[in-house]
């Protein structure tokens, strides 16, 4: 009986060891799940993201840019923040616009510095994004904490997973159901283009091609994005308030300066307008909406048999 006893015992660790490695066990996330092994991760990284955005306010849009282009790769596994040359930052959404990196990694030094080897770079990118979106006016919201870190990137899921300006509304919504987002969330989510900037090369074709554009919005964004050259001007996403995270990026739609084609898609005659007309006069309801969509967005989890573990350099496996 004892012999038998202990290679079941033996038998029952090495499946749990197993499970873990392989990313079969789904985490249960929870909030409070550094409360006793990491007590002062929201001080450190609320700390880091506050001198982060106090330096370059545009900082909250780039690590909200991160979480998302993270999460709709193989789930929220910090695959986004490694290195090399298959990465995912050298996929065609990300390659030479993706930045913030050196952010998330002062932060991770930082909590290293003061729980080693326990929290993952996907938690600390979770917690960023919630304190850079608050931090430029914002909601905040209760992150559920537990994530693990992929060992490899996905390059080519990031090619194929993340929506790009030119999408349709069809695209979007079907995008965002592949990651188990609704249509409220697609359109709650995409309110996230209140803050930040993009480069010439992803909204020339809007501000020359289409006829659904504020003749005087279109101009305007003419005169530092040529039809040639130029590709990498900057242009804010939200012309009313480029760094206030605010309603106000739904009300540039209604008068049709939605930077993207894809922005514009949301009002265009189609299933979303009834909404985005919503969040253009109540701006809490958006907060709401956004913050339950960040969580929701935030839940996806990696596929089973990833092999993952608490990252200690973010760029790098361990």
């Amino acid at each position: 009986m004892a012999a038998f006893s202990s290679r079941s015992t033996t038998l029952i660790a090495l499946a749990v060891v197993l499970a873990v490695l392989g990313g079969a066990v789904e985490a249960q996330l929870s909030p409070n799940f550094y409360a006793t092994s990491c007590p002062n991760l929201p001080t450190i990284v609320r700390q880091g993201m506050a001198a982060a955005v106090q330096r370059e306010p545009r900082m909250a849009a780039s690590i909200l840019r991160l979480f998302f282009h993270d999460c709709f790769v193989n789930g929220c596994d910090g695959s986004l923040l490694l290195d090399g040359t298959n990465s995912e930052k050298a996929a065609g959404p990300n390659a030479n616009s993706a930045r913030g990196f050196e952010v998330i990694d002062a932060i991770k030094t930082q909590v290293e510095a003061s729980c080693r080897a326990t929290v993952s770079c996907a938690d600390i990118l979770a917690l960023a994004t919630r304190d850079g979106v608050n931090l430029v006016g914002g909601p905040t919201w209760s992150v559920p904490l537990g994530r693990r870190d992929s060992r490899a990137a996905f390059q080519s899921l990031a090619n194929a997973n993340l929506p790009g300006p030119g999408s349709s509304l069809a695209t979007l919504i079907r995008m965002f159901g592949n990651q188990g987002l609704n249509a409220r969330d697609m359109t709650a989510l995409s309110g996230a283009h209140t803050i930040g900037r993009s480069q010439c090369r992803f909204f020339r074709s809007r501000i020359y091609t289409e006829t659904n554009i504020n003749g005087t919005f279109a101009t305007q964004r003419q005169q530092t994005c040529p039809r040639s050259g130029g590709d990498t001007n900057l242009a804010p996403l939200d012309v009313t308030t480029a760094d206030a995270f605010d309603n106000a990026y739904y009300t540039n739609l209604l008068q049709q300066r939605g930077l993207f084609h894809s922005d514009q898609e949301l009002f265009n005659g189609g299933s979303q307008d009834a909404l985005v007309r919503t969040y253009s006069t109540n701006p809490a309801q958006f907060n709401a909406d956004f913050a339950a969509a960040m969580i929701k967005m935030g839940n996806i989890m990696p596929a089973a048999g990833t092999i993952t573990e608490v990252r200690l350099n973010c760029r790098t496996p361990n």
